[in-house]
């Protein structure tokens, strides 16, 4: 039996009690109950939620998908680096089919250093079926605004969709956060909006079998060490079979300043940009010579597009059976970045260009299907080093959505790098028209546009899940 409130939510007041009370309905009211929050309201909480049985959920009354969803704000003490972070957890042993919907988690990180412990959201384990969907999540204490984690290698079948993540972290050195961290087999992660995270954006852990499609991510006011990651050999050494990411958007940074007649290029008044990858494909791309002669195996990257500032859109190293084609450019690129104080001095960067790999990803037994516009680099390791020119006029003015693809080539020089090819307007009348649209601007029109949509398929929804249920009193 499922147990809902359709009548009622539980209220946050007395705030000192809110945590016991809430966890202390998920614990006893067994599998399929709602936990129903009020709109508009905060939860302060001291401790994280825990989902307890099968097939329970947390949302916000109504099913909002602005901003009067429900707050949950982690709230608990936080001393010496370590304490609360976690807003709810969804990984005990019987949590197959939990949800969370149309909520707002609030990591209350406020721009101190990062505690030690989980993200904003923890759930996966060993479980199956669970949903995440119209969430927003942002500011984690810790490293991740969503984390699902991969069990005894058993999780399968998450699914997240249709949330807002970020900003996440900050891109101070080793103070970055995960948008979305994802490590569970057969997953779906789609249709979702991360919005300026510092280390990546969405970081697949293996995930073998998992489909990554359909979401946008951007750099907005901090530089990004990732957009995409399948860099991680741990913990499914390396197994991206039958990962497909696929039709994602990716941007850099782009000028912040009003362009004069005839630029193309201007200043970013927070240095930001993709810096290592749009998408990185294989371990020694992050992490160097960590993981030895360990590969990220059978992976399908195909038809990405990525606009602004970045280091590399794509860089392919340690990688064998990856298939990479149909990714292009689009709007103003441009590809800048040097050597950073974390760059080692045997390591020899790759200029900043579009596309990259090293030769033995088709070669030597490699077996990869790479498409035309690569350029063979005899050193992709541990591209994370690349730091943002300080100021300058490198960055693109964003808007112009007329582009072709390609990249530049590698002189070996480290040294800022454009690519006209890649997108770069030279002077059209349009290109001089969206010169003056700023990056920022274009993140919130997607945002509202976003919001719009999505509100209009949650009715949709509702409709037809109450008039199936004889249930009309749902209906606002």
């Amino acid at each position: 039996m499922i147990f809902s409130r359709a009548d009622e939510c539980e209220s946050p007041d007395p705030a000192n009690t809110v945590t016991d009370r809430l966890n202390t309905l998920l614990n006893s009211s067994g599998p399929g109950y709602i936990l129903q929050l009020c709109p508009s309201r905060q939860y302060l909480l001291q401790a994280p939620l825990l989902f307890a049985s099968p097939n329970q959920e947390i949302s916000t009354v109504g099913y909002p998908t602005d901003d009067t969803r429900a707050i949950l704000v982690v709230n608990g003490p936080v001393a010496d680096g370590k304490g609360h972070t976690t807003a709810i957890e969804g990984n005990c042993a019987t949590c197959s089919g939990i949800k969370i919907r149309n909520l707002q988690i609030d990591g209350t990180r406020q721009g101190a250093s990062p505690t030690s412990g989980g993200g904003n959201i923890e759930i996966g384990g060993s479980n199956s079926d669970q949903l995440v969907e119209y969430v927003k999540s942002y500011d984690p204490r810790s490293w991740s605004c969503l984390h699902v984690a991969e069990g005894a290698l058993s999780c399968n079948n998450v699914t997240i969709q249709n949330n807002d993540i970020g900003p996440c972290g900050s891109d101070s050195f080793q103070e970055w956060a995960d948008g979305i961290s994802f490590s569970c087999m057969n997953g779906i992660v789609r249709n979702n909006f991360v919005m300026g995270p510092t280390d990546g954006g969405i970081v697949l852990f293996g995930a073998p079998g998992t489909q990554v499609y359909n979401n946008t991510i951007a750099a907005v006011n901090q530089t990004l060490l990732g957009g995409i990651n399948m860099v991680d050999y741990d913990p499914w050494n390396g197994n991206y079979t039958g990962v497909v990411v696929r039709d994602n958007t990716i941007f850099g940074g782009f000028a912040t300043d009003v362009a004069a007649k005839g630029d193309t290029k201007g200043e970013n008044n927070d240095d930001v940009i993709t810096k290592s990858n749009g998408i990185a494909i294989g371990p020694r791309t992050w992490f160097g010579s960590r993981y030895d002669t360990n590969v990220s195996l059978s992976g399908t990257v195909i038809d990405n597009r990525f606009s602004g500032a970045f280091s590399y859109a794509i860089a392919l190293t340690s990688a064998k059976n990856f298939t990479v084609t149909g990714n292009t450019l689009f709007g103003n690129t441009t590809f800048i970045g040097s050597r950073g104080p974390n760059c080692t001095t045997t390591d020899v960067t790759p200029t900043p260009q579009a596309f990259v790999m090293t030769a033995n990803v088709t070669a030597d037994g490699g077996g990869s299907t790479v498409q035309a516009g690569f350029d063979i680099v005899g050193d992709g390791d541990a591209l994370t080093c690349v730091l943002p020119p300080d100021g300058g006029d490198y960055w693109p003015y964003g808007g112009n959505p007329a582009s072709t693809s390609g990249g530049g080539g590698d002189d070996g020089s480290g040294a800022p790098s454009s690519s006209s090819d890649g997108g770069s307007s030279s002077g059209s009348s349009g290109g001089l028209i969206a010169g003056v649209v700023v990056g920022v601007l274009v993140w919130r029109i997607l945002l509202v546009l976003q919001e719009w949509l999505l509100k209009k398929m949650e009715q949709k929804k509702l409709y037809h899940a109450a008039r199936s249920l004889n249930l009309s009193r749902l209906i606002r």
